[in-house]
């Protein structure tokens, strides 16, 4: 079969895919409604694992205030609207625990960003050996360039 052939088969495969509602779909900026009054908006966020990673296929659960809240596939990014507080965030280790979490105080009309990533355990200063997934926060600046390379999934 020749490239050119390969490569629309390919991406006929790919629209029927989306066309039949079974690949994940973009929420363009448009779509996402403006922060209600009095609340905080929390970003959560999770950059492509490297192909051939160890924890490519992993969902990890995200849980707020010990809570289950929702997993988070790779190459994904979603908000959900918090009302201001003193929040616990963490997520699902899948490998060596690390007991990593991250606590904030939401203050109203705030826009917070929490990225999930794989590390390995001695990055985040825990005496545990191995990788897990953590919850970190990240400032705007360094979030805003990684948002256009992430599937937005809209609010949860």
């Amino acid at each position: 079969m020749s490239t050119s052939r390969l490569i629309t088969s390919i991406s006929l495969c790919l629209c029927l895919l989306q066309l039949a509602g079974c690949a994940p779909t973009a929420t363009s900026q448009a779509q996402i409604p403006p922060l209600e009054p009095g609340m905080a908006r929390v970003w959560f966020m999770r950059q492509a694992d490297p192909p051939g990673g160890n924890v490519y296929a992993a969902d990890p659960m995200i849980t707020v205030n010990d809570a289950p809240f929702t997993e988070i596939k790779q190459g994904t990014i979603f908000f959900h609207n918090f009302p201001p507080g003193r929040y616990k965030f963490k997520v699902q280790p899948y490998g060596t625990p690390s007991g990593e979490r991250d606590t904030l105080q939401l203050a109203p009309g705030t826009q917070t960003y929490l990225q999930i990533e794989w590390v390995p355990n001695w990055q985040i200063g825990s005496p545990v050996g191995g990788s897990a997934f953590v919850v970190q926060t990240i400032s705007p600046e360094i979030a805003q360039p990684y948002l256009r390379t992430l599937t937005n999934l809209g609010q949860r």
